[in-house]
């Protein structure tokens, strides 16, 4: 799987984010599906994490806790 580095700017400071392509595109969708800039999502994720992880782990397990649960709310009744 390949691995690419993006940049954002995150509070008016450039940043690296290292993420896996399919990471990636559904952190674009979840954006778009919230209507907000991809920028603003990263920032909340960055505002949101602990001091002990790194940025693109956040995004990870963000993307992750946002699939199960919209992957949740579709399987109810």
């Amino acid at each position: 799987m390949t691995i690419v580095k993006h940049s954002a700017t995150l509070h008016g400071h450039r940043t690296s984010i290292t993420l896996e392509e399919p990471f990636w595109q559904e952190l674009k969708s979840i954006a778009q599906s919230r209507g907000m800039p991809l920028a603003r999502l990263i920032a909340e994720v960055d505002d949101g994490r602990g001091p002990e992880g790194n940025l693109s782990s956040a995004l990870r397990v963000y993307v992750l806790a946002w699939v199960k649960s919209h992957t949740n709310a579709n399987d109810a009744p």
